[in-house]
C-alpha cells in the first residue's frame, strides 16, 4: 500500500556525490542539509529518508531540494540500496506483507 517514488541515479562528477531525481517534491522549496552527527528530529518526508539513508552506513552528508537528493558518500556505498530505501519512502506495507482486509 502507498506510492512508490520512482528514482534516478547520476553520479556526479565530483568524486563520492551521487544525486538521485524522484517523481516526488520532499521539501516544497525548501532546501534541507543532513550530516550523520546531526540528530534528525523532524518528521517531515525529508527528515524520515535522511534517517533511513543514514541507517545505511557509508554517507557523510545529504542534500535535499524539491526533488533531488545529493548524497556525499564513502566509496562503499551501495547505490541500489539507497535508490531501494528512496522508492520505498511512502510505502506502507512493503512487497510480501499480508494486509488483512477484516476491519476487526
Amino acid at each position: 500500500m502507498g506510492q512508490p517514488i520512482t528514482v534516478v541515479s547520476q553520479k556526479s562528477s565530483t568524486v563520492g556525490v551521487v544525486r538521485f531525481e524522484v517523481n516526488r517534491c520532499l521539501t516544497g522549496m525548501g532546501h534541507e542539509r543532513y550530516r550523520p552527527d546531526q540528530e534528525i528530529l523532524g518528521g517531515a518526508p525529508a527528515d524520515e529518508l535522511a534517517r533511513r539513508l543514514f541507517e545505511l552506513g557509508g554517507i557523510s552528508g545529504i542534500h535535499i531540494n524539491s526533488n533531488m537528493i545529493t548524497v556525499e558518500s564513502t566509496p562503499d556505498l551501495n547505490v541500489d540500496r539507497v535508490v531501494e530505501a528512496i522508492a520505498g519512502l511512502h510505502l506502507y506495507y512493503p512487497e510480501g506483507t499480508e494486509v488483512s482486509g477484516d476491519d476487526g
